[in-house]
């Protein structure tokens, strides 16, 4: 019997069932479909596996057709998804990609905005060197958002690292929009705030915070021992803070690509980074593993190369 090794990540949050036109155009002009897995926690565990590490999905999917399937499709990216739950009172999450266009949601009501603190307390950390969290999960739920806090507080008092990922979604977060915006500013910012390593879009701290350089971001979060601002195709920049308590600047330059589609490359660039982190690798180094990684899906109508070998 082959044992599973235990991961050393752990990402959790909720992964949708997503429909893509076969081809780079409009929604209203495709004829043929995929149908695939998408999600910003499974797609860094995916592409994190894809790399080699011993990488975890956690999350919860209705009791369906869909959810098995995309279950299974993530596992056949060779991530562990020992860790999902199924849902007999709720169907799995679905989005629809519009290439240039963005997507559209059909997720109210899922399984997974029914996460839980109880279920973030179940999981295993030992031996975890990282979990990897996201700003989307904020936004489902208050039993999700709630779940954040729990994986926050028991994070920090372990051995592994908490990376969280901004990942500002506009129409989750209910309200009118000058107030839905307001809510999720002052909450990513908290959150943010308490991560070891955060990742966060210069455009969406913009929108957010109103900070126009990274500069300016770090000042806002000077918490974070690693923060990360990424300036689409301009490049991206970490900030490491010394063994004086000093920051350290890094900025990496994005590679000149034919974009097909943005969308799940900044979890690709997420994945790129933390694989080489845990490699142990520079910081010049962890950055453009990063962009090494978005460049595979930025040229894909999907969240994931559906070509890419598995190790």
């Amino acid at each position: 019997m082959t044992t599973v090794p235990l991961p050393e990540i752990i990402a959790i949050g909720e992964t949708m069932v997503l429909v893509v036109p076969a081809l780079a155009e409009p929604l209203v002009e495709a004829r043929d479909f995929h149908l695939d897995a998408g999600g910003a926690e499974s797609n860094v565990a995916s592409h994190l596996a894809a790399l080699g590490h011993a990488a975890a999905w956690a999350g919860r999917v209705g009791d369906d057709a869909l959810g098995r399937r995309l279950v299974a499709q993530i596992a056949g990216r060779g991530v562990d998804t020992r860790y999902v739950e199924r849902d007999a009172q709720a169907p799995t999450g679905l989005y629809v990609k519009d290439p240039g266009n963005g997507v559209q949601y059909f997720r109210a009501g899922s399984a997974a905005s029914r996460m839980t603190p109880e279920f973030f307390a179940a999981l295993p950390l030992d031996g975890v060197r990282v979990v990897h969290l996201s700003g989307i999960t904020a936004a489902l739920s208050a039993s999700c958002d709630a779940m954040l806090d729990t994986a926050l507080e028991r994070v920090a008092s372990s051995d592994a690292l908490l990376s969280f990922d901004v990942n500002h979604r506009a129409v989750l977060w209910p309200g009118e929009p000058s107030a839905a915006l307001a809510a999720a500013a002052a909450r990513l910012r908290e959150l943010a705030s308490r991560a070891d390593l955060a990742f966060v879009g210069l455009d969406e701290a913009e929108r957010l915070w109103g900070t126009a350089t990274p500069a300016e971001v770090r000042a806002l979060l000077p918490e974070p021992e690693r923060l990360v601002v990424k300036d689409g195709d301009v490049g991206a920049t970490e900030f490491a803070r010394g063994a004086d308590g000093v920051d350290v600047a890094e900025h990496v330059a994005a590679h000149r690509v034919e974009v097909v589609e943005v969308v799940g490359a900044g979890d690709a660039f997420a994945a790129g980074y933390l694989g080489a982190l845990l490699d142990g690798r520079g910081s010049a180094e962890r950055l453009r593993a990063g962009h090494d990684r978005a460049v595979l899906v930025l040229g894909e109508t999907s969240d994931f190369p559906r070509e890419l070998p598995v190790p």
